[in-house]
């Protein structure tokens, strides 16, 4: 369910603007994005676990807020951040 120190270091060093980077937009938004991949997952087997869909449903707005704050300071990082992610906007 929640993110492993290594999947998270891989997603820090993948999408980190340089060294040490940890707190760029680019990788808050690639670790809230497998943490909701996570919990989509968990989901699937867990259909009433409305305390932890209320979680997620915060985790996608915060989301939501870093890709908005990304599009309008830089366009080209953002459509390549939601290029690398495959998300849908």
């Amino acid at each position: 369910m929640s993110i492993t120190a290594l999947r998270k270091s891989e997603l820090i060093h993948t999408h980190a603007r340089s060294e040490g980077d940890t707190g760029s937009a680019e990788v808050q938004v690639a670790i809230l994005s497998e943490r909701i991949a996570n919990l989509t997952e968990h989901f699937k087997t867990h259909k009433k676990d409305h305390h932890s869909r209320r979680g997620l449903l915060n985790m996608v707005s915060q989301r939501r807020s870093l890709l908005d704050h990304l599009k309008s300071t830089d366009e080209g990082r953002y459509q390549a951040l939601i290029a690398t992610l495959g998300l849908r906007r």
